[in-house]
């Protein structure tokens, strides 16, 4: 694909800086680089290098990359259409789980959910005479494309990636002005769909919430975007879209991630590790607090002097710590995302193949992209002096149809638990493409030969 920058004809700005880049058709097909996470990000936001984009927009402000190329347009236009949700509720789909059907009235967001299962009649009924506009959750789940890009984007950001599809009949608006709680990546997919962006009022927002058009004033970005075109834009972008009258549909792909994935977020997750590892060896952090503190309507100017001399502590020992203790943030990740992208029945997620482990093997790590190593407490341990122990979370069996969908219940992780004693040997494996099993550092050859048996079993790893 050519490495060529302009602005685009139908873009305009006002006080905000973007970039915009043009892409010309090109004499080969311009398909997206599956080799590597890294390769599949670069790309998609392809002519855009990866370095420019996390220097310049990432978080910062919305990229436009307008593209004159048929290919990656019927590219595209293959990752959803509008006739694919036919087959879908012939599948069995369900307005509020699967879909939405609404649209903006007067700045305020009309659902017109029917109940229980929905029927791609009564959808293309509401479509075309109540200009509906239809927004299918998660299609992930049933479009492998959509599986394989997002699959690749988890590993690149190591965050969950989700997607909404929407399709929106001409001159209608699906949502009013709104800002999201994630990092979002808009791919074009059929007809034209008119973007307009605004300052936010909360930068890189944690929260979704809906703007009163008055007070968000004139947009600071205003796009047309056409099949193979990709907008970017950070959390907390205020921004609407409507599909442009006298044309045809519009679908678009909405890809998002980073959400509660933040700086603030990873803080509040290790902070109890590390309150607890130091509080074993510091006795000032075991006294107990000053009589009626709890009782208090404000805090004490004693108190607050106590917490920011131990914050202080806590920093200091912070500086020295290799390792930090996850609460819940690792394991969310590695349950909730998608498995491997496979084709066929994924029997080798399944099963492991290829020849056993043993003492002169020299093996290594497959499907390391999905996999978390973490030290924690031993959850089966229920008093509160638990040892610590090493976990190895992955998502290889995780289930690609319940993706992002918040079933809780349905939601289990999988993974192996070792003793504290082998977080060595397990180390030693993460950080080599090959080592010989008699190499690990273990105790015992028994040791060395149970640990890969372990791994094999569970297919993380592979004789080489």
């Amino acid at each position: 694909m050519p490495r060529k920058v302009k602005p685009a004809e139908n873009g305009k700005e006002e006080g905000r800086p973007y970039k915009q880049a043009k892409v010309e058709a090109a004499g080969g097909p311009s398909i997206l680089n599956f080799a590597n996470p890294s390769s599949l990000f670069e790309s998609l936001i392809s002519p855009i290098k990866t370095e420019t984009f996390f220097k310049e927009f990432w978080e910062q402000k919305p990229l436009f990359i307008q593209r004159n190329d048929p290919v990656v347009a019927a590219y595209y236009q293959s990752l959803f259409r509008l006739t694919d949700l036919k087959s879908f509720c012939n599948r069995g789909m369900y307005y509020g789980r699967d879909l939405n059907v609404c649209r903006c009235v007067n700045g305020k967001k009309k659902v017109l959910n029917k109940d229980g299962r929905a029927h791609f009649l009564q959808l293309r009924k509401d479509f075309d005479q109540k200009r509906a506009t239809i927004q299918f959750h998660q299609p992930q789940r049933f479009k492998d494309e959509l599986w394989r890009i997002q699959e690749k984007l988890e590993c690149y950001f190591g965050s969950l990636v989700g997607s909404n599809v929407y399709i929106t009949p001409a001159g209608s608006q699906g949502l009013p002005p709104h800002y999201d709680d994630v990092e979002v990546f808009i791919l074009q997919l059929e007809g034209e769909k008119h973007w307009r962006l605004y300052t936010p009022t909360v930068a890189l927002a944690r929260e979704y919430s809906i703007e009163n058009e008055a007070r968000i004033g004139t947009p600071t970005h205003e796009f047309t975007l056409k099949p193979g075109d990709l907008l970017y834009f950070p959390r907390g972008t205020i921004h609407q879209a409507d599909t442009p009258a006298g044309l045809a549909h519009s679908t678009h792909v909405t890809i998002s991630t980073y959400q509660n994935n933040s700086w603030g977020d990873f803080l509040l997750d290790t902070i109890s590790g590390l309150v607890f590892e130091t509080a074993k060896e510091n006795v000032e952090l075991r006294t107990g607090i000053s009589r009626q503190l709890l009782m208090q309507v404000e805090t004490t100017t004693v108190a607050r002097r106590r917490l920011s001399g131990f914050l202080r502590t806590l920093a200091d020992r912070l500086e020295g710590t290799k390792e930090l203790l996850s609460s819940d943030m690792k394991k969310d990740f590695v349950m909730h995302r998608l498995p491997p992208y496979y084709v066929g029945d994924g029997t080798e997620l399944l099963t492991p193949g290829g020849k056993l482990p043993r003492l002169d093997s020299r093996v290594g790590l497959q499907f390391k992209d999905h996999i978390v190593l973490t030290v924690g407490p031993d959850q089966d341990q229920s008093d509160e002096s638990r040892e610590k122990v090493v976990y190895l979370y992955h998502s290889l069996k995780n289930k690609r149809e319940t993706h992002m969908m918040g079933n809780e219940e349905e939601i289990e992780f999988h993974g192996l638990r070792f003793p504290l004693s082998h977080v060595d040997a397990l180390k030693q494996i993460w950080n080599n493409s090959a080592i010989s099993v008699k190499d690990l550092k273990l105790t015992t050859d028994e040791e060395k030969e149970s640990l890969v048996l372990s791994l094999w079993t569970e297919c993380l790893i592979q004789v080489v």
